[in-house]
Protein backbone atom coordinates (compact mmCIF):
# COMPACT_ATOMS: atom_id res chain seq x y z
CA UNK A 1 0.00 0.00 0.00
CA UNK A 2 1.32 3.44 -1.07
CA UNK A 3 1.92 6.30 1.41
CA UNK A 4 -0.50 8.12 -0.35
CA UNK A 5 -3.58 5.11 -0.01
CA UNK A 6 -2.44 5.05 3.74
CA UNK A 7 -3.14 8.51 4.04
CA UNK A 8 -6.41 8.48 3.10
CA UNK A 9 -9.34 7.18 5.13
CA UNK A 10 -11.07 3.72 3.63
CA UNK A 11 -14.64 4.43 4.61
CA UNK A 12 -17.71 3.13 2.68
CA UNK A 13 -21.41 2.82 3.57
CA UNK A 14 -21.49 -1.10 4.74
CA UNK A 15 -21.81 -1.96 7.96
CA UNK A 16 -18.61 -4.05 7.54
CA UNK A 17 -16.58 -0.93 7.87
CA UNK A 18 -17.72 -0.10 11.58
CA UNK A 19 -15.73 -1.91 13.83
CA UNK A 20 -17.43 -0.46 16.89
CA UNK A 21 -14.27 1.75 17.95
CA UNK A 22 -17.05 4.09 19.90
CA UNK A 23 -17.19 3.72 23.54
CA UNK A 24 -19.34 6.27 26.29
CA UNK A 25 -16.50 8.98 26.64
CA UNK A 26 -15.39 8.68 22.98
CA UNK A 27 -19.48 8.80 21.77
CA UNK A 28 -20.04 11.52 24.72
CA UNK A 29 -16.93 14.21 23.39
CA UNK A 30 -18.01 13.48 19.93
CA UNK A 31 -21.44 15.01 20.52
CA UNK A 32 -19.98 17.31 23.32
CA UNK A 33 -17.25 18.73 20.79
CA UNK A 34 -19.93 18.42 17.50
CA UNK A 35 -21.88 21.17 19.44
CA UNK A 36 -19.72 23.82 21.43
CA UNK A 37 -19.22 25.15 18.07
CA UNK A 38 -19.37 28.56 16.57
CA UNK A 39 -23.01 28.46 14.90
CA UNK A 40 -24.60 26.79 18.11
CA UNK A 41 -22.35 30.32 20.14
CA UNK A 42 -24.24 32.54 17.60
CA UNK A 43 -27.47 30.63 18.21
CA UNK A 44 -27.50 31.45 21.71
CA UNK A 45 -26.81 35.70 20.70
CA UNK A 46 -29.57 35.60 18.18
CA UNK A 47 -31.89 35.20 21.94
CA UNK A 48 -30.58 37.92 23.73
CA UNK A 49 -31.57 40.77 24.35
CA UNK A 50 -34.83 39.69 22.04
CA UNK A 51 -35.90 37.40 25.00
CA UNK A 52 -34.80 37.81 28.89
CA UNK A 53 -32.00 35.72 29.51
CA UNK A 54 -33.68 33.36 32.15
CA UNK A 55 -36.00 32.57 29.41
CA UNK A 56 -33.46 31.80 26.77
CA UNK A 57 -31.43 29.50 29.12
CA UNK A 58 -34.62 27.97 29.73
CA UNK A 59 -35.69 27.70 25.89
CA UNK A 60 -32.40 26.32 25.20
CA UNK A 61 -33.06 23.59 27.70
CA UNK A 62 -36.22 22.41 27.64
CA UNK A 63 -35.85 23.01 23.37
CA UNK A 64 -32.75 20.95 23.49
CA UNK A 65 -34.07 18.09 25.74
CA UNK A 66 -36.98 17.95 23.44
CA UNK A 67 -35.00 17.73 19.90
CA UNK A 68 -32.18 15.48 21.23
CA UNK A 69 -34.77 12.62 21.18
CA UNK A 70 -34.91 12.01 17.51
CA UNK A 71 -31.04 12.91 17.09
CA UNK A 72 -30.76 9.74 19.12
CA UNK A 73 -33.12 7.91 17.62
CA UNK A 74 -31.48 8.25 14.29
CA UNK A 75 -28.34 7.58 16.06
CA UNK A 76 -29.60 3.71 17.74
CA UNK A 77 -30.72 2.80 14.02
CA UNK A 78 -27.22 3.60 12.82
CA UNK A 79 -25.60 1.32 16.02
CA UNK A 80 -28.18 -1.15 15.26
CA UNK A 81 -27.84 -1.70 11.72
CA UNK A 82 -24.47 -0.86 10.84
CA UNK A 83 -25.43 1.93 8.10
CA UNK A 84 -25.03 5.43 7.81
CA UNK A 85 -28.19 7.95 7.46
CA UNK A 86 -27.90 8.15 3.76
CA UNK A 87 -28.05 4.93 3.08
CA UNK A 88 -30.95 4.49 5.74
CA UNK A 89 -33.20 6.42 3.75
CA UNK A 90 -33.01 4.00 1.44
CA UNK A 91 -35.72 1.43 3.52
CA UNK A 92 -38.20 4.25 2.87
CA UNK A 93 -37.74 6.64 0.39
CA UNK A 94 -36.67 3.80 -2.28
CA UNK A 95 -33.23 4.66 -4.09
CA UNK A 96 -34.08 7.80 -6.08
CA UNK A 97 -36.22 8.78 -3.00
CA UNK A 98 -32.79 8.39 -0.97
CA UNK A 99 -30.41 10.13 -3.89
CA UNK A 100 -32.85 13.14 -3.76
CA UNK A 101 -32.80 13.43 -0.07
CA UNK A 102 -28.62 12.62 -0.14
CA UNK A 103 -28.29 15.78 -2.63
CA UNK A 104 -29.79 17.63 -0.46
CA UNK A 105 -28.67 16.61 2.84
CA UNK A 106 -25.28 17.31 1.22
CA UNK A 107 -25.84 21.11 -0.31
CA UNK A 108 -27.28 21.77 3.65
CA UNK A 109 -23.91 20.57 5.23
CA UNK A 110 -21.77 22.17 2.96
CA UNK A 111 -23.39 25.24 3.39
CA UNK A 112 -22.98 24.55 6.81
CA UNK A 113 -19.47 24.01 6.45
CA UNK A 114 -19.20 27.05 4.53
CA UNK A 115 -20.55 29.55 7.31
CA UNK A 116 -18.75 27.76 10.21
CA UNK A 117 -15.26 28.14 7.96
CA UNK A 118 -15.98 31.96 7.73
CA UNK A 119 -16.88 32.37 11.34
CA UNK A 120 -13.65 30.29 12.57
CA UNK A 121 -11.35 33.10 9.97
CA UNK A 122 -12.57 35.52 11.57
CA UNK A 123 -12.52 34.53 15.11
CA UNK A 124 -8.95 33.57 14.19
CA UNK A 125 -8.07 37.10 12.24
CA UNK A 126 -9.68 39.11 15.28
CA UNK A 127 -7.51 37.78 17.70
CA UNK A 128 -4.18 37.36 15.35
CA UNK A 129 -4.80 41.35 14.63
CA UNK A 130 -5.14 42.16 18.32
CA UNK A 131 -1.35 40.59 19.13
CA UNK A 132 0.23 41.57 15.75
CA UNK A 133 -1.17 43.81 14.02
CA UNK A 134 -2.08 41.36 10.81
CA UNK A 135 -4.65 40.69 9.62
CA UNK A 136 -5.80 38.59 6.40
CA UNK A 137 -9.67 36.83 6.75
CA UNK A 138 -9.41 34.70 3.24
CA UNK A 139 -5.90 33.47 4.42
CA UNK A 140 -7.53 32.24 8.01
CA UNK A 141 -10.82 30.93 6.54
CA UNK A 142 -8.47 28.96 4.18
CA UNK A 143 -5.89 27.54 7.04
CA UNK A 144 -9.13 27.01 8.98
CA UNK A 145 -10.79 24.57 6.35
CA UNK A 146 -7.48 22.97 5.51
CA UNK A 147 -7.26 21.64 8.91
CA UNK A 148 -10.56 20.11 8.80
CA UNK A 149 -10.33 18.45 4.85
CA UNK A 150 -6.84 16.71 6.24
CA UNK A 151 -8.91 15.13 9.60
CA UNK A 152 -11.41 14.16 7.02
CA UNK A 153 -9.37 12.99 4.51
CA UNK A 154 -8.18 10.21 7.32
CA UNK A 155 -11.62 8.67 8.07
CA UNK A 156 -13.83 8.08 11.02
CA UNK A 157 -11.06 6.86 13.20
CA UNK A 158 -9.33 9.78 12.62
CA UNK A 159 -12.10 11.81 13.21
CA UNK A 160 -12.63 9.98 16.58
CA UNK A 161 -9.16 10.61 17.39
CA UNK A 162 -9.23 14.59 16.69
CA UNK A 163 -12.82 15.09 18.92
CA UNK A 164 -11.69 13.63 22.03
CA UNK A 165 -8.48 15.74 22.37
CA UNK A 166 -10.18 18.92 20.46
CA UNK A 167 -13.65 17.80 23.08
CA UNK A 168 -11.40 18.07 25.83
CA UNK A 169 -9.32 21.32 25.04
CA UNK A 170 -12.75 23.13 24.04
CA UNK A 171 -14.03 22.28 27.61
CA UNK A 172 -11.27 23.55 29.49
CA UNK A 173 -11.04 27.09 27.37
CA UNK A 174 -14.46 27.74 27.75
CA UNK A 175 -14.10 27.47 31.60
CA UNK A 176 -11.10 29.55 31.21
CA UNK A 177 -13.33 32.15 29.08
CA UNK A 178 -16.21 32.05 31.66
CA UNK A 179 -14.05 32.49 34.67
CA UNK A 180 -12.31 35.61 32.79
CA UNK A 181 -15.65 36.97 31.46
CA UNK A 182 -16.87 36.42 35.31
CA UNK A 183 -14.04 38.24 36.29
CA UNK A 184 -13.92 41.24 34.04
CA UNK A 185 -17.71 41.99 33.33
CA UNK A 186 -20.67 41.88 35.44
CA UNK A 187 -22.24 38.73 34.95
CA UNK A 188 -25.07 39.54 37.48
CA UNK A 189 -26.58 42.46 35.32
CA UNK A 190 -27.62 40.19 32.85
CA UNK A 191 -30.76 39.24 34.55
CA UNK A 192 -32.15 42.89 35.10
CA UNK A 193 -31.07 43.02 31.20
CA UNK A 194 -34.67 44.78 29.71
CA UNK A 195 -35.99 43.51 26.57
CA UNK A 196 -34.67 44.87 23.18
CA UNK A 197 -35.93 43.25 19.99
CA UNK A 198 -33.03 43.45 17.57
CA UNK A 199 -33.13 40.12 15.52
CA UNK A 200 -36.96 40.00 15.65
CA UNK A 201 -36.71 36.86 17.95
CA UNK A 202 -40.16 35.47 18.95
CA UNK A 203 -40.74 32.73 22.18
CA UNK A 204 -41.99 30.28 19.29
CA UNK A 205 -38.73 31.24 16.68
CA UNK A 206 -36.54 30.86 19.18
CA UNK A 207 -37.88 27.06 20.64
CA UNK A 208 -38.15 26.81 16.80
CA UNK A 209 -34.43 27.94 16.49
CA UNK A 210 -32.84 25.30 19.07
CA UNK A 211 -35.22 22.63 17.64
CA UNK A 212 -33.61 22.80 14.66
CA UNK A 213 -30.40 23.11 16.31
CA UNK A 214 -30.61 19.64 17.43
CA UNK A 215 -32.54 18.34 14.05
CA UNK A 216 -29.25 19.55 12.36
CA UNK A 217 -27.42 16.84 12.97
CA UNK A 218 -29.97 13.80 12.96
CA UNK A 219 -28.71 13.63 9.30
CA UNK A 220 -25.41 12.60 10.97
CA UNK A 221 -26.53 11.05 13.79
CA UNK A 222 -26.07 7.51 11.91
CA UNK A 223 -22.95 8.19 10.45
CA UNK A 224 -21.14 7.91 12.95
CA UNK A 225 -23.18 5.86 15.81
CA UNK A 226 -23.26 3.23 13.84
CA UNK A 227 -19.63 2.52 15.40
CA UNK A 228 -20.63 2.73 19.15
CA UNK A 229 -19.94 -0.11 20.93
CA UNK A 230 -23.18 -1.01 22.33
CA UNK A 231 -27.08 0.55 21.80
CA UNK A 232 -26.95 2.34 25.83
CA UNK A 233 -23.90 3.61 24.54
CA UNK A 234 -25.57 5.53 20.97
CA UNK A 235 -28.51 6.38 23.47
CA UNK A 236 -27.30 7.79 26.79
CA UNK A 237 -23.77 9.45 25.35
CA UNK A 238 -25.19 11.00 22.44
CA UNK A 239 -28.09 12.09 24.88
CA UNK A 240 -25.95 13.73 27.53
CA UNK A 241 -23.15 14.78 24.97
CA UNK A 242 -25.46 17.04 23.31
CA UNK A 243 -27.40 18.76 26.06
CA UNK A 244 -24.40 19.78 28.05
CA UNK A 245 -23.15 21.20 25.01
CA UNK A 246 -26.02 22.91 23.92
CA UNK A 247 -26.47 24.68 27.30
CA UNK A 248 -22.70 25.37 27.06
CA UNK A 249 -22.02 26.91 23.69
CA UNK A 250 -25.94 28.80 24.10
CA UNK A 251 -25.27 29.91 27.31
CA UNK A 252 -21.81 31.35 26.36
CA UNK A 253 -23.43 32.65 23.31
CA UNK A 254 -26.09 34.38 25.55
CA UNK A 255 -24.14 35.54 27.80
CA UNK A 256 -21.43 37.08 25.22
CA UNK A 257 -24.33 38.96 23.70
CA UNK A 258 -25.64 40.64 26.61
CA UNK A 259 -22.39 41.92 27.81
CA UNK A 260 -21.61 43.35 24.71
CA UNK A 261 -24.98 45.43 24.52
CA UNK A 262 -24.38 46.14 28.34
CA UNK A 263 -21.39 47.65 27.91
CA UNK A 264 -21.90 49.83 24.79
CA UNK A 265 -20.17 47.12 22.32
CA UNK A 266 -21.35 45.65 19.04
CA UNK A 267 -23.61 42.76 19.70
CA UNK A 268 -21.37 39.87 19.26
CA UNK A 269 -21.05 35.95 19.86
CA UNK A 270 -17.45 35.87 19.86
CA UNK A 271 -15.73 36.23 23.38
CA UNK A 272 -11.93 37.38 21.82
CA UNK A 273 -13.56 40.90 21.05
CA UNK A 274 -14.67 41.04 24.83
CA UNK A 275 -11.41 39.57 26.38
CA UNK A 276 -8.99 40.81 24.02
CA UNK A 277 -8.00 43.86 25.33
CA UNK A 278 -7.33 42.20 28.88
CA UNK A 279 -4.81 39.51 27.40
CA UNK A 280 -7.43 36.44 26.90
CA UNK A 281 -8.01 36.76 23.44
CA UNK A 282 -6.51 33.82 22.18
CA UNK A 283 -7.43 31.64 24.48
CA UNK A 284 -11.60 32.73 23.18
CA UNK A 285 -10.01 32.75 19.57
CA UNK A 286 -8.85 29.10 20.82
CA UNK A 287 -12.30 28.09 21.59
CA UNK A 288 -13.93 28.94 18.07
CA UNK A 289 -11.49 27.35 16.36
CA UNK A 290 -11.66 23.92 18.38
CA UNK A 291 -15.12 24.29 17.30
CA UNK A 292 -15.03 24.60 13.72
CA UNK A 293 -12.39 21.78 13.52
CA UNK A 294 -14.58 19.36 15.41
CA UNK A 295 -17.73 19.97 14.25
CA UNK A 296 -16.89 21.03 10.23
CA UNK A 297 -15.02 17.53 9.89
CA UNK A 298 -18.32 16.12 11.23
CA UNK A 299 -20.31 18.17 8.38
CA UNK A 300 -17.74 17.43 5.32
CA UNK A 301 -17.34 13.65 6.45
CA UNK A 302 -21.50 13.08 6.38
CA UNK A 303 -21.54 15.32 2.89
CA UNK A 304 -19.14 12.61 1.63
CA UNK A 305 -20.78 9.65 2.98
CA UNK A 306 -24.17 11.72 1.28
CA UNK A 307 -22.24 11.57 -1.53
CA UNK A 308 -21.41 8.02 -1.81
CA UNK A 309 -24.99 6.95 -1.82
CA UNK A 310 -25.77 9.05 -4.36
CA UNK A 311 -22.65 7.57 -6.59
CA UNK A 312 -21.62 4.03 -4.64
CA UNK A 313 -18.55 3.74 -6.61
CA UNK A 314 -16.86 6.35 -5.38
CA UNK A 315 -13.77 5.82 -3.34
CA UNK A 316 -14.27 8.15 -0.07
CA UNK A 317 -11.58 10.08 -0.51
CA UNK A 318 -12.96 11.83 -3.66
CA UNK A 319 -16.06 13.16 -2.93
CA UNK A 320 -13.96 14.27 0.74
CA UNK A 321 -11.54 16.24 -0.79
CA UNK A 322 -13.97 17.93 -3.81
CA UNK A 323 -15.93 19.06 -1.10
CA UNK A 324 -13.53 20.54 1.11
CA UNK A 325 -12.60 22.09 -1.52
CA UNK A 326 -15.83 23.74 -2.53
CA UNK A 327 -16.96 24.40 0.98
CA UNK A 328 -12.91 26.43 1.05
CA UNK A 329 -14.69 28.49 -1.76
CA UNK A 330 -17.89 28.75 -0.64
CA UNK A 331 -16.73 30.21 2.73
CA UNK A 332 -15.58 33.12 0.42
CA UNK A 333 -18.84 33.99 -0.89
CA UNK A 334 -19.74 38.01 0.34
CA UNK A 335 -22.22 38.07 2.72
CA UNK A 336 -23.27 34.71 3.30
CA UNK A 337 -23.02 35.28 7.12
CA UNK A 338 -26.28 37.52 7.06
CA UNK A 339 -28.35 34.64 5.54
CA UNK A 340 -27.43 32.64 8.82
CA UNK A 341 -30.50 33.07 10.84
CA UNK A 342 -32.60 31.94 7.62
CA UNK A 343 -30.43 28.56 7.16
CA UNK A 344 -31.33 27.91 10.51
CA UNK A 345 -35.12 27.95 9.53
CA UNK A 346 -34.54 26.37 6.59
CA UNK A 347 -32.50 23.28 8.18
CA UNK A 348 -35.64 22.86 9.79
CA UNK A 349 -37.91 22.24 6.86
CA UNK A 350 -35.57 20.30 5.07
CA UNK A 351 -34.23 17.91 8.04
CA UNK A 352 -37.25 17.54 10.41
CA UNK A 353 -39.90 15.77 7.57
CA UNK A 354 -37.08 14.14 6.13
CA UNK A 355 -36.32 12.26 9.35
CA UNK A 356 -39.94 12.24 10.92
CA UNK A 357 -40.49 9.59 7.72
CA UNK A 358 -37.39 7.26 8.50
CA UNK A 359 -38.24 6.84 12.48
CA UNK A 360 -41.51 6.44 12.02
CA UNK A 361 -40.54 3.76 9.15
CA UNK A 362 -37.86 2.19 11.61
CA UNK A 363 -39.94 2.40 14.76
CA UNK A 364 -43.18 2.01 13.70
CA UNK A 365 -43.91 0.73 10.73
CA UNK A 366 -41.33 -2.25 10.79
CA UNK A 367 -37.53 -3.05 11.11
CA UNK A 368 -37.44 -5.75 7.94
CA UNK A 369 -35.09 -4.90 5.70
CA UNK A 370 -32.73 -2.57 7.91
CA UNK A 371 -30.04 -4.73 6.78
CA UNK A 372 -26.94 -4.44 4.76
CA UNK A 373 -29.12 -5.63 1.77
CA UNK A 374 -30.56 -2.60 1.64
CA UNK A 375 -27.46 -1.36 0.00
CA UNK A 376 -28.32 -3.32 -3.49
CA UNK A 377 -30.81 -0.54 -4.79
CA UNK A 378 -32.37 -3.23 -7.25
CA UNK A 379 -34.03 -4.82 -3.99
CA UNK A 380 -36.15 -1.30 -3.08
CA UNK A 381 -37.38 -1.06 -6.55
CA UNK A 382 -40.45 -2.04 -5.89
CA UNK A 383 -41.37 -0.54 -2.23
CA UNK A 384 -45.02 0.16 -2.22
CA UNK A 385 -44.21 2.80 0.43
CA UNK A 386 -41.87 4.88 -1.29
CA UNK A 387 -44.12 7.23 -3.01
CA UNK A 388 -46.03 7.76 0.43
CA UNK A 389 -42.80 8.56 1.99
CA UNK A 390 -41.61 11.41 -0.66
CA UNK A 391 -45.23 12.46 -0.79
CA UNK A 392 -45.23 12.98 3.57
CA UNK A 393 -41.85 14.28 2.85
CA UNK A 394 -42.51 17.14 0.23
CA UNK A 395 -45.95 18.07 2.33
CA UNK A 396 -43.77 18.41 5.69
CA UNK A 397 -41.02 20.76 3.96
CA UNK A 398 -43.70 22.72 2.30
CA UNK A 399 -45.38 23.27 5.52
CA UNK A 400 -42.44 23.75 7.28
CA UNK A 401 -41.37 26.41 4.92
CA UNK A 402 -44.58 28.34 4.75
CA UNK A 403 -44.67 28.92 8.92
CA UNK A 404 -40.99 29.11 8.94
CA UNK A 405 -41.05 32.22 6.77
CA UNK A 406 -44.30 33.58 5.79
CA UNK A 407 -46.76 32.98 8.84
CA UNK A 408 -44.44 31.90 11.85
CA UNK A 409 -47.34 30.05 14.56
CA UNK A 410 -46.72 31.60 17.89
CA UNK A 411 -46.14 27.60 19.21
CA UNK A 412 -43.53 26.79 16.92
CA UNK A 413 -43.52 24.90 13.70
CA UNK A 414 -40.68 22.46 14.46
CA UNK A 415 -42.59 19.71 16.63
CA UNK A 416 -46.30 19.95 14.63
CA UNK A 417 -44.09 19.31 11.49
CA UNK A 418 -42.34 16.38 13.21
CA UNK A 419 -45.78 14.80 13.68
CA UNK A 420 -47.93 15.90 11.02
CA UNK A 421 -45.12 14.32 8.47
CA UNK A 422 -44.76 11.29 10.85
CA UNK A 423 -48.33 10.72 10.98
CA UNK A 424 -49.17 11.66 7.20
CA UNK A 425 -46.86 9.04 6.23
CA UNK A 426 -47.31 6.42 8.94
CA UNK A 427 -51.58 6.68 7.98
CA UNK A 428 -50.77 5.97 4.55
CA UNK A 429 -48.24 3.07 5.07
CA UNK A 430 -51.21 1.58 7.04
CA UNK A 431 -53.90 2.23 5.40
CA UNK A 432 -52.62 2.30 1.40
CA UNK A 433 -50.42 -1.03 1.73
CA UNK A 434 -49.37 -3.92 3.63
CA UNK A 435 -45.71 -3.25 4.95
CA UNK A 436 -44.97 -6.73 6.24
CA UNK A 437 -45.74 -8.67 3.18
CA UNK A 438 -44.15 -6.08 0.88
CA UNK A 439 -40.60 -6.39 2.90
CA UNK A 440 -41.31 -10.26 2.93
CA UNK A 441 -41.50 -10.48 -0.57
CA UNK A 442 -38.60 -8.13 -1.50
CA UNK A 443 -36.12 -9.64 1.38
CA UNK A 444 -37.21 -13.18 -0.45
CA UNK A 445 -36.07 -12.03 -3.69
CA UNK A 446 -32.78 -13.91 -4.94
CA UNK A 447 -30.34 -11.47 -5.29
CA UNK A 448 -29.17 -10.91 -9.05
Amino acid sequence: MSKSSSFFGQDTLSPDNTGHSLGSLGTFALWFGANIVVTTILTGMLLVPDLRFTTAITIVLIGSLIGAIPLLLVGLMGQRTGLPSMALTRRAYGPLGSKMISLVNMGVLIAWSCIQALLAGMSLNYAIEATTGYSNLPLFVILCETVVVLIVLRGHLGIELVERWAALAMAGLTVIVLYQLYQHYDVSALFDMPIESRNGITLGIAFDIVIATAFSWMSSAADYNRNCKTSRIAIWATYFGYIIAAIVAMGLGATISGLSILNGLEQTYDPTRLLAEFGFGLPAALVIFFSVMTTNVMAVYSATLSCMNVAPSMSFWKPALIIGLVTIFGALIPGILDQFQNFLLLVGALFIPAFSVMIVDYYLIGQEGYTAKLLDSSRQLGRPTAKIAVGAYLIGAALAAYWALISPPPFGASLPVFIITGGLYWLGARLLTRPNASIKSAQEEPLS
